[in-house]
């Protein structure tokens, strides 16, 4: 069975991952079939480049992703694609909605980030409370 997982590269403490096609007997960073595309997960926000025909020409064999590729290849518009070409749209069509998508994936993973960072600050907040209320007491 071929699969399509992540193969990592880079330093200690700072990854650096292949998107590949390969034998799922094969170690994790061992031979492979192809190399499809690349996702960095240091830069803010993460690099993920990818051959979308390649990625789609494997997925039509039967190669399964694991579940972080199927989520990278869902954010990158691969998968959008690949089910627009099977109902037979329009390769115009099919470009102007994959870009949508990209942009509302960005603008859904900025809104995210910006909830977590405003939750982290508040918790701080009501520790700093909670400390200063013991302190009176």
């Amino acid at each position: 069975m071929v699969k399509l997982r992540l193969r990592r590269r880079g330093r200690k403490k700072a990854p650096f991952y292949d998107i590949v096609a390969v034998d799922a007997r094969r170690r994790r960073d061992g031979a492979f079939i192809e190399r499809v595309g690349y996702y960095n997960p240091m830069t803010q926000p993460s690099t993920i480049v990818l051959d979308h025909e390649r990625s789609i020409y494997w997925l039509n064999v039967g190669a399964q992703p694991t579940d972080i590729v199927r989520s990278l290849l869902s954010y990158d518009g691969v998968l959008l694609r690949r089910q627009m070409q099977f109902k037979g749209k329009e390769t115009e069509e099919i470009t102007t909605s994959v870009d949508n998508h990209k942009l509302n994936a960005a603008a859904r993973y900025s809104r995210k980030k910006q909830q977590l960072l405003t939750k982290k600050v508040k918790a701080k907040e009501e520790k700093a409370a909670e400390a200063e209320n013991a302190a009176t007491e």
